[in-house]
């Protein structure tokens, strides 16, 4: 036993001797072989920004380089706030002579691999101009730090790392008094805005505009006729969002249109809410349509009721209602999602008139299909306007139609632009000008 224990030592002592010695050279001549260092590395504040963006810029590097990005407080470096991002080895393709199509998806390997499990935003800006090689990235989400950041880069290969490159100086970021990005959405919001006052001034001035015939909103006094022809009362559902909907806000716009009619016809409107705010707004606008025509004593607060705030357990509330009510008018204004279908199947099963406006595209298949009416989109929006026919309201309407078809012709043009600079020499939008001048020419 003895030496069958012994000779079992001695052939694993020897098998061990005899791994290490097969693996050794191949770790050493591994570990001799280090990538060169990463070159040229500066960083920039990016100008014309918030002030959280820093521009980086570094040659190629052979292997997959590390950047260490660490905020300097005074002489000492804050090792708490140190990212580590390791950018794919794909990224120096870019500078390696690949072509467009390969290194446009070593970029998207590189923005990827960087932006993974990091609270700092990496974006691939492409490669330096006046440059052959150089790399260019976008850091975004900086913290805040008044003595600014510091970049090291380390390029790392089969497990060994060059030297480190570091930055020259901490850059400091700045907040910029006009942030470049928005200074097109600055001159759209002019633009428009200029459009819409235009208009109302034209409108209030000169002649108002015609707006064409909405169905829906013409069909209001025939559906409250027919209510009180039969001796039954209006629904109205204002949707299921609070007043912090745009949505909830033009569903009380045609509420006060439907409640002037009912207490012309001296009809009964229903009016339950899923929120006590907008149950509140429901009877001042239901309350103000009643004095408008002088029938103050026809107006009862109890028939405008906050029921809950669950939606399903609203909507069983509202069909119960439906089914034992059996209203002749139902209409559904607002912000509607899965009930919307169950709303419009009740009321069409009791054999209610059924008018209903949303905004949310995926419930107006459900109202278009069982409902008499459906206020589509913006026709939704443009109710106010269309019921009021004050000219500035009308104004506005057609201004925001202007800056629509402005905004159109912007994206017709620029999609034209895009698919001439495909034939030209650089692909730049000037260029293509120029291409289709001289080719016209």
């Amino acid at each position: 036993m003895a030496r069958l224990i012994h000779s079992s030592s001695l052939a694993y002592a020897f098998g061990f001797l005899a791994t290490m010695l097969w693996q050794t050279p191949r770790t050493q001549g591994a570990m001799e072989v280090a990538p060169p260092p990463v070159i040229q590395l500066t960083a920039a504040d990016k100008p014309g920004d918030d002030g959280r963006a820093i521009v980086l810029h570094w040659a190629s590097a052979e292997g997959a380089p590390q950047i260490l990005l660490s905020r300097t407080l005074g002489d000492e470096e804050n090792t708490s706030l140190v990212r580590e991002i390791r950018i794919a080895a794909a990224a120096a393709a870019l500078a390696a002579g690949a072509t467009p199509e390969a290194a446009e998806q070593a970029a998207t390997d590189a923005e990827q691999a960087m932006s993974t499990n990091h609270e700092l935003g990496w974006k691939f800006i492409g490669v330096a101009s006046g440059t052959e090689g150089r790399l260019g990235f976008e850091v975004t989400d900086l913290p805040a730090a008044a003595n600014g950041f510091r970049f090291r880069a380390i390029a790392s290969r089969d497990g060994a790392q060059s030297a480190a490159t570091e930055t020259a100086a901490s850059v400091v970021t700045e907040i910029a008094p006009l942030f470049a990005s928005r200074i097109p959405l600055m001159v759209a919001v002019i633009v428009l805005t200029a459009l819409i006052g235009w208009s109302v001034w034209m409108a209030c001035r000169v002649r108002a505009p015609q707006l064409r015939k909405i169905a829906a909103l013409n069909a209001i006094d025939e559906a409250v006729g027919r209510a009180t022809e039969m001796g039954r009362s209006v629904l109205f559902v204002p949707g299921i969002q609070d007043m912090t909907d745009i949505q909830t806000v033009a569903g009380l716009t045609v509420l006060s249109r439907v409640a002037r009619t009912t207490a012309e016809y001296d009809a009964t409107l229903e009016v339950p809410t899923t929120r006590s705010l907008v149950m509140t707004a429901a009877r001042e606008t239901v309350q103000a349509a009643h004095f408008a025509v002088h029938r103050p004593e026809s107006y009862r607060a109890d028939l405008i009721n906050y029921v809950t705030d669950e939606q399903f357990g609203y909507v069983a509330y509202v069909a119960g209602k439906m089914v034992r009510e059996k209203p002749a008018a139902c209409f559904y204004m607002g912000a509607f999602y899965a009930e919307s279908l169950l709303f419009a199947e009740t009321g069409n099963s009791v054999g209610a008139i059924q008018i209903s406006g949303t905004a949310e595209p995926s419930q107006l298949p459900f109202f278009v299909a069982a409902c008499d009416y459906t206020l589509i989109g913006e026709e939704f929006f443009a109710a106010s306007a269309y019921l009021s026919g004050e000219p500035a309201q009308l104004g506005s309407i057609r201004g925001q139609d202007l800056g629509k078809l402005l905004a159109a012709a912007c994206i017709v043009i620029g999609t034209l632009l895009a698919t001439i600079g495909a034939f030209a020499p650089d692909g730049s939008a000037a260029s293509a000008a120029s291409w289709l001048v001289g080719a016209l020419g």
